[in-house]
């Protein structure tokens, strides 16, 4: 889905309920994982630069940050200054024109874009010392059926290898609602016929709950994963108000089972990011995201 539109639509739906219980056993004990949790910058409506914004993430209880890249506000410069200032990591990069111009697009110009973008999205992120760039693989509609997208997305991701091995930074390919790729098994045979150390998985939690169950995927995928979104999904919602409904529950209020999520996860031996898509906000929302994200991975 877009993630843009995402954010938009569930926004206003959870303004009223920052607050909320989460539904998990507060008598359980906390479990340590190595696990680090990270926001998109543009979940942080703090105001101010870039750099006191990092430092508003930061000061909330995050480890790292999201960025959408390239993006001609958003110098390499820019960002490695916010992040000396706030101490905070790059947990990721989004390639920005993966969506408008998807690689497989039956234009090739308009492919020829995204293979550009996600050249120098790598290229930055190796300048601003971050190992994963996720990338959307592409779209299947009425005029791109499911062999094409599979033969032109494969296509174009294996002329950026070059540059995600020279850059020291994987792409890592997700899984959203595009008609493509949304069972794990799938998922896993994509990875392997590019057949790059370079290439793995970007595993987004909350956008297979509509169709499958998340643990499934990541003990099928197990270390091709480099990076996760959190966000969560309710199929009560679901059904009662339509498909995009659904991701309009707060985090841990929803069909995510946690717990079962975080035992396959220590079963992978997965110890990166939990990189947040949920809607954003000011200081006290984002401190209450990451103690809420606390909760999850310690579940």
């Amino acid at each position: 889905m877009n993630r843009r539109t995402f954010l938009q639509a569930t926004s206003a739906a959870l303004a009223a309920s920052t607050l909320a219980p989460l539904a998990l056993s507060a008598d359980a004990p906390a479990k340590k994982r190595p696990l680090k949790k990270a926001v998109n910058l543009g979940m942080a409506k703090t105001g101010g630069t870039v750099a006191e914004r990092f430092k508003a993430v930061k000061d909330a209880g995050f480890d790292g940050i999201e960025l959408n890249l390239p993006d001609d506000s958003l110098s390499v410069d820019i960002i490695n200054e916010a992040k000396a200032a706030s101490g905070l990591e790059v947990a990721g990069i989004i390639c920005t024109p993966h969506w408008k111009y998807p690689l497989s697009d039956p234009d090739p110009a308009n492919r020829e874009r995204t293979v550009r973008g996600l050249q120098l999205a790598l290229q930055q992120g190796g300048e601003i010392g971050c190992t994963r760039v996720l990338l959307v693989p592409g779209v299947v509609n009425k005029q791109v059926d499911y062999a094409q997208c599979w033969q032109r997305s494969i296509e174009g991701i294996k002329r950026c290898t070059d540059a995600a091995e020279k850059a020291k930074c994987y792409i890592a390919i997700e899984n959203v609602w595009n008609m493509f790729i949304t069972n794990p098994v799938e998922a896993a045979r994509f990875v392997d016929e590019i057949n790059n150390p370079w290439v793995g998985w970007h595993f987004d939690i909350g956008n297979c709950v509509t169709y499958g169950w998340p643990e499934h995927w990541v003990r099928i995928l197990g270390k091709r994963i480099r990076n996760l979104h959190i966000k969560e999904y309710s199929r009560k919602k679901r059904d009662a108000e339509g498909p995009y409904k659904g991701f309009q529950v707060e985090l841990g209020e929803g069909d995510d089972d946690w717990p079962s999520i975080m035992k396959a996860l220590d079963e992978i031996a997965y110890s990166g990011y939990g990189i947040l898509e949920v809607p954003g906000g000011d200081a006290a929302r984002l401190k209450f995201l990451a103690e809420r994200t606390d909760q999850l991975f310690a579940s």
